[in-house]
């Protein structure tokens, strides 16, 4: 370690502790703190100690670390939001509520807690981590997280609409999913049941709908009633993208069960909106029983361009995917079988000499039971009496479903001069970039439920806060995708794959890091939480010396490799992330 005096332009020069260290054969330097604020006897002492002598009587200890926090992964995140210019974004600097809310976000991803927890992480008293320090916040208590919020909700739409200007254009397509998440107590005006997504009967729950770019940026998200079906939640979306962000035209991707024919004609035609969706299985059943989709059109190829009546200016991209279809008639195999076994318990009840079931409602009853366990009913011929049960497969019913197999058809308006048949599969398919948002949202790094804030106001800034911490992690997840699991080289697997319609395979360099758990360069892939996990194991240190202890030094933790490689990746130096 040395000091170093730095020119400031029109300012005194900056005196620096600074650091020497090779990387791949090349002498580079750090910053480790800044001391231009110190007085100059201090520094003094500090560069003669440096160099090996002594200011401090003998046996005394010349530095002493007065407290340590986790810093790696505050410089990782904090840095990348001011990098983006989400900060900027959020409000001016010299706000208190802005401070606050950006600290939300960053804590979201540090380590996603109630209101409570995150104010105590926050606190310069209980601080878990470096962030409260490095934002300059103070005390920080519950309540004022809670005014936060508030504040937050208030700036959602300028929020939003800034970030449609960076990621969304007109002509352009835009991602649009639902989903919920179950919410405890039953006091929210915007609880109600609904269809449940997260496996919890009985709790109340709410729906929220995002908004992402081509890419899977998420731009914008909206909290909807528990009870809310999600065809519903799409005249909103349209109204925000004509209205508030200003796009004349674009072209949203949804699923089937988003984009219905009643939306398509009440509210995506009058609003000159375009779209890519899909149909549901009865719809293609129709069709093939109206001759439009022929099965020999898969007999050297697994898409092929229909036209019907039933969708007058559309395209319809039929699509066969083997895999899949192997895949269904394994499991309606095995579900018929299963049936079948309950069934043929129900029929040696009915037939036993002992005490035999009888009655024609109590053996429905349990047929009933049995057929609702495995949703097989429709394949299944029953004649039910007092004294009798039987049951046969409906062999011509289930093989004419099967014949369908592995077929899904994509609908949309767009002619194949704006995008041909594989960009517009491509395009549906990228849906599954919503659906990665929303594992992040809910139970992987963001955690956003349950849900305790009983005004739907909170409700809805808690939802957006998190869509905000989930837009960061975004940005970070592409930077630092060289080191993660994810596959930082998409196109060349997209260049690879014999058709669209197959299951999107992995570049040879995600193989590879996925087989080996190495990078190329020998440091170790990992998850996003165990790299901002290692990233945390990088301290901000709080030093004191002897000779002026009541003047702290502010130290950091030398890198490890993979922590250096981590902050070269974002551009960031952790001893400037302020």
């Amino acid at each position: 370690m040395y000091i170093e005096a730095v020119p400031n332009r029109d300012s005194p020069p900056a005196i620096l502790l600074r650091e020497s260290y090779r990387e791949k054969g090349r002498v580079r330097k750090r910053t480790l703190c800044n001391l231009t604020s110190w007085p100059s006897q201090l520094i003094e002492g500090l560069r003669t100690l440096l160099k090996g002598g002594s200011v401090l009587p003998a046996g005394s200890e010349a530095l002493s670390i007065r407290r340590s926090l986790p810093h790696g992964h505050v410089a990782a995140v904090l840095g990348t939001v001011r990098t983006i210019g989400l900060d900027r974004l959020l409000g001016p600097e010299g706000n208190r509520c802005r401070d606050l809310v950006l600290a939300m976000v960053v804590a979201r991803l540090l380590a996603p807690a109630s209101k409570l927890a995150t104010a105590r992480a926050l606190d310069p008293a209980t601080a878990a981590h470096s962030l409260g320090a490095v934002l300059g916040l103070g005390t920080v208590d519950e309540d004022e997280l809670y005014t936060a919020l508030d504040w937050l909700a208030e700036r959602q739409p300028a929020i939003e609409a800034a970030l449609a200007r960076r990621h969304l254009e007109d002509g352009a397509l835009v991602l649009y999913d639902v989903s919920s998440s179950y919410l405890e107590g039953r006091s929210c005006e915007l609880a109600s049941f609904g269809h449940n997504r997260d496996g919890k009967k009985g709790k109340l729950q709410i729906v929220y709908g995002l908004l992402c770019a081509a890419d899977g940026c998420p731009v914008a998200i909206e909290v909807f009633d528990g009870a809310t079906a999600d065809p519903k939640t799409l005249a909103t979306q349209i109204d925000k993208l004509k209205k508030r962000f200003a796009l004349k035209h674009v072209v949203l991707v949804g699923d089937r069960g988003m984009i219905t024919q009643a939306r398509i004609d009440d509210e995506l035609k009058p609003a000159g909106l375009d779209w890519i969706t899909s149909l549901r299985a009865p719809s293609i059943k129709a069709l093939a029983e109206g001759g439009a989709l022929q099965l020999d059109l898969f007999d050297e190829r697994d898409m092929a361009a229909i036209t019907s009546p039933d969708y007058p200016d559309e395209r319809l991209i039929v699509c066969r995917n083997p895999d899949l279809a192997r895949e269904r008639r394994r499991k309606r195999e095995v579900l018929l079988a299963a049936t079948e076994k309950a069934l043929a318990a129900i029929q040696r009840a009915v037939e036993r000499r002992h005490q035999p079931l009888r009655g024609a409602t109590k053996i429905a009853l349990k047929v009933g039971a049995a057929l609702d366990r495995h949703k097989m009913a429709k394949h299944f011929d029953l004649a039910i009496t007092d004294d009798r049960f039987t049951v046969a497969r409906q062999t011509e019913a289930i093989a004419a479903e099967a014949a369908l197999d592995g077929i899904y058809v994509v609908r949309t308006s767009l002619p194949a001069a704006t995008l041909d048949d594989a960009g517009t599969v491509a395009a549906y398919k990228s849906l599954a970039l919503v659906e990665r948002a929303f594992r992040s949202l809910k139970t992987v790094d963001l955690q956003i439920r349950p849900l305790y804030h009983w005004l739907g106001s909170r409700v809805r800034a808690h939802v957006f806060l998190c869509m905000l911490a989930y837009h960061v992690e975004w940005h970070l997840r592409t930077r630092l995708a060289p080191m993660l699991y994810d596959d930082d080289e998409r196109e060349a697997a997209a260049a690879e794959r014999t058709s669209i319609v197959a299951k999107a395979g992995r570049s040879p360099t995600a193989q590879a890091k996925q087989s080996r758990g190495f990078t190329d360069d020998g440091l170790a892939v990992h998850s996003f939480a165990s790299l901002l996990a290692d990233l945390a194991t990088l301290t901000r240190n709080e030093v004191v010396t002897a000779a002026a202890p009541d003047i702290a030094l502010t130290l950091y933790a030398r890198p490890t490799a993979i922590q250096r490689k981590a902050l070269d990746l974002l551009a960031i130096d952790p001893a400037r992330t302020q």
